[in-house]
């Protein structure tokens, strides 16, 4: 069994993760209304994978535009249709990958519009795995490129169900159509983008700078450990800023300064995390708030910035332990 991130697993009298289930449960907090998110695992067998039909995008067609959607016409197909409106040219999107997309959610009989992130002006960052997203944007998604504009519609058997959505006017026999803008996928091979920053304080841990997907190297000098925290670029992204009260998705490694044992990484555990930054140690919320995304950040936790003296158990953390952390900025949420 993967063990849980030590990032989720905080202990009381810190900023701690009040009555969270797991890593990406933020991303549901984009909205108040039906987002894709809102999804119950499915048992629903695979769907067939049908062109449509579909109906027309009538305003906003170029790609990031919030678009105008005809109302349905006719029936709707029982399986889940799906069209590429823009072919994109980046990356291909694979089951259990983050996407990072915009999108518009309406009803096939009457072209409500029950959700859309465009007017909130926060795009969508969510895993297309079972259970976190609605089984018709998992199916839809998969194999589609970064940069594209899918369209689909998506019956009752692989969206709400037949409980339906009554908070966002959704009954239970209603096809969705949505049109949705990928603009990024992540995955656990993800790193920071951008520009080196000179590592140049021999009395500061060094990290390792490739972008490959590897855990970087965290070589942590034989010398005594700042009493500050420490919050330096190592790769400069060229994204947005990260607010105090945003979430975010990451890589990271964390050793201890004394020995440079590694205690974490998602790298290991193979699974990106997402957080809000005031639901993990202050270290943490202090050292990247003001950061940009896209990023490697080294982060250097004192004791009364971390787990001070009560470390989790089996952590492998000594009481008052000083924590090096490399962190890699994937996305904001």
């Amino acid at each position: 069994m993967r063990r849980r991130s030590l990032l989720i697993a905080v202990p009381t009298g810190l900023v701690t993760l009040a009555a969270c289930g797991d890593e990406g449960s933020d991303s549901s907090k984009a909205t108040d209304s039906a987002s894709p998110s809102a999804s119950a695992t499915s048992a629903a067998p695979p769907p067939k994978i049908v062109d449509g039909p579909l109906p027309a995008i009538t305003a906003g067609r170029k790609f990031g535009e919030k678009p105008t959607v005809a109302k349905g016409g006719g029936e709707p197909s029982e399986q889940l249709a799906v069209k590429t409106v823009i072919a994109g040219s980046g990356r291909t999107v694979a089951e259990n990958d983050y996407v990072v997309a915009h999108y518009l959610g309406q009803i096939w009989d009457s072209a409500k519009v029950f959700d859309n992130s465009y007017d909130r002006r926060t795009r969508l960052v969510i895993q297309l795995a079972q259970g976190s997203i609605i089984d018709g944007w998992r199916y839809a998604l998969t194999g589609r490129k970064t940069g594209s504009r899918v369209e689909m519609a998506v019956p009752p058997t692989w969206g709400y169900g037949s409980q339906g959505n009554q908070q966002a006017g959704i009954e239970g026999t209603d096809t969705l159509v949505f049109v949705v803008d990928v603009q990024d996928a992540f995955n656990a091979r993800s790193s920071a983008k951008g520009t080196e920053v000179a590592q140049d304080d021999i009395g500061l841990p060094k990290v390792g700078t490739n972008t490959d997907g590897a855990a970087p190297a965290i070589e942590v000098p034989r010398s005594d450990a700042p009493k500050k925290l420490v919050a330096n670029y190592v790769i400069e992204g060229d994204g947005e800023k990260v607010a105090a009260t945003d979430s975010v998705l990451v890589q990271y490694k964390g050793v201890l300064w004394d020995g440079g044992k590694e205690f974490d990484s998602s790298y290991a555990n193979k699974q990106l995390v997402s957080f809000g930054l005031q639901q993990v140690v202050k270290g943490w919320a202090q050292g990247l708030t003001g950061k940009k995304v896209g990023s490697r950040v080294l982060i250097v936790v004192p004791p009364e910035l971390g787990y001070g003296d009560n470390p989790p158990a089996g952590s492998g953390i000594a009481k008052d332990s000083t924590l090096v952390f490399s962190v890699d900025i994937l996305a904001k949420m």
